[in-house]
């Protein structure tokens, strides 16, 4: 079976080294303005950055990054949390999707944003860096409309979405009316928060379709839905692919 997030063979060398030539990654990187990019190697620390995670650090050169890990050019946890984050991806092989988190917009301005980091794996499905991206969410949202609380809800869905999660208990854990934390996520994801925990189920569902030989009735539900048909049923609506469909077309391909 190919591994999971194998759509860059050859990226990094067994050794971690970049092997695509990293002035046109930075070229179509830089087109994202209000989006940070980035790659890592093994050991979390910067092979190729956009110009908008460079400013939004402050500083005035990418020179200045590559080499380092986040915690190198950022202190407290700004630094701290996506060095965590980088290094149980590379231990664990999970990717991050969509983190609902607060990071700097220029030293000491934090913002809301969203994070997702996926790792980058060899022929045999080592995992030999990380490829990731952070979406300024400025333009939706700013920083009093949303309760840190609501990043401590979702961090839970990530978490227990195999238990019986729904909009209301997620609500209550943000310390929101379930109707103004349907519009905030509505705000974030451009989504509602059942279509969230669906998202994140069939997310979860198609990396162990591809990852694990587990089978299909084990994988509905160990991301918690009822039975094998529900989640047939959810997963053709997102992908338009039966999930046996799917883990044959990933072999296959």
């Amino acid at each position: 079976m190919k591994p999971a997030f194998s759509a860059l063979p050859g990226l990094l060398s067994p050794k971690g080294a970049l092997m695509m030539d990293a002035r046109f990654v930075e070229q179509v990187a830089d087109l994202m303005h209000d989006t940070a990019f980035f790659i890592k190697d093994a050991s979390g620390r910067y092979l190729v950055v956009n110009q908008s995670l460079v400013e939004r650090h402050g500083l005035s050169d990418k020179s200045q990054m590559i080499g380092k890990r986040p915690c190198d050019v950022c202190p407290g946890d700004f630094g701290r949390i996506p060095t965590e984050q980088d290094a149980h991806v590379l231990r664990t092989g999970k990717p991050i999707i969509e983190r609902l988190e607060l990071f700097w917009r220029r030293p000491h301005v934090p913002v809301w944003g969203l994070t997702s980091k996926l790792p980058i794996r060899d022929e045999t499905g080592r995992v030999t860096g990380l490829i990731g991206i952070s979406k300024d969410l400025t333009a939706l949202v700013n920083r009093e409309e949303v309760p840190p609380a609501v990043a401590l809800a979702l961090r839970h869905l990530e978490r227990s979405f195999d238990e019986a999660v729904s909009p209301s208990s997620l609500a209550r854990k943000a310390g929101m009316s379930a109707a103004r934390f349907a519009r905030v996520i509505k705000r974030i994801h451009g989504i509602s928060p059942m279509q969230l925990i669906t998202k994140t189920r069939i997310t979860a569902g198609s990396r162990l379709l591809l990852e694990s030989d587990a089978s299909i009735a084990e994988i509905a539900l160990n991301c918690g839905f009822a039975d094998h048909s529900a989640f047939t049923r959810a997963f053709r609506a997102v992908t338009s692919y039966s999930p046996s469909e799917y883990r044959r077309a990933k072999q296959l391909g």
